[in-house]
């Protein structure tokens, strides 16, 4: 009698505890289906846009409109490019650094850790004391543009347009274009590259100042 009712509270609490357990998965099961999982912010400063060489139309999918009238320019975009022209055309590199300076950040003018871009331009251009760098720039922004990745943090409005056009495309007129700004061999080397790789200028649809910058 007595191994009986023992049994039968053994057999109660047992199944009582399956019961707590069955219930505790359940709830368990429950908080994971309805939890909102939120991944921390992005970082925006990754979304930075450096002027990397892209492969031409490589973020839209195709090669985008190749605009030569600065008229159809954000009125933000179009007054930071002609601040950027008035002081590239003064020949003195202090004046485009002040401009560089108004930037919320110094637009990227390289992908070494250089942090003073006169020092550079002028470690570059030795001969002409850095204002060779400074022609570039005018030659640049003076070619046809593109805007690109619209609707995204990259978004911006990018000289000269050779930057996202495949250069075996280009009619003979815009390779005239081309060599105002590089040489025959340089030329050479960006078709082996398959890419534009030269000097090239962001603007962002703000007017930010965002880079000018060569290399890939």
């Amino acid at each position: 009698m007595i191994t009986r009712i023992f049994l039968s509270i053994l057999l109660t609490t047992i199944l009582a505890g399956g019961a707590a357990l069955a219930q505790n998965r359940r709830l368990a099961q429950n908080k994971v289906r309805t939890e909102t999982i939120r991944p921390p912010a992005p970082d925006e400063q990754k979304f930075r846009n450096e002027g990397r060489t892209a492969a031409p139309g490589e973020s839209a999918g195709k090669v985008p409109e190749i605009i030569t009238n600065p008229a159809r320019l954000p009125p933000a975009v179009a007054k930071t490019r002609e601040r950027i022209l008035a002081a590239a055309r003064s020949g003195e590199l202090l004046k485009l650094f002040a401009v560089m300076k108004e930037a919320p950040a110094v637009p990227v003018f390289s992908f070494s850790e250089v942090s003073d871009p006169i020092a550079f331009w002028k470690a570059n251009y030795p001969d002409s004391e850095g204002v060779e760098a400074l022609s570039i720039l005018v030659n640049v922004l003076e070619t046809g543009f593109v805007h690109v990745d619209v609707g995204t943090a990259q978004e911006i409005y990018l000289w000269p347009y050779f930057a996202r056009t495949p250069l075996n495309a280009l009619t003979p007129q815009q390779r005239v274009e081309l060599f105002r700004i590089i040489t025959g061999a340089d030329y050479k080397d960006m078709v082996e590259f398959g890419a534009y790789s030269f000097y090239r200028l962001g603007i962002a649809p703000d007017g930010t100042w965002q880079f000018f910058v060569s290399g890939d």
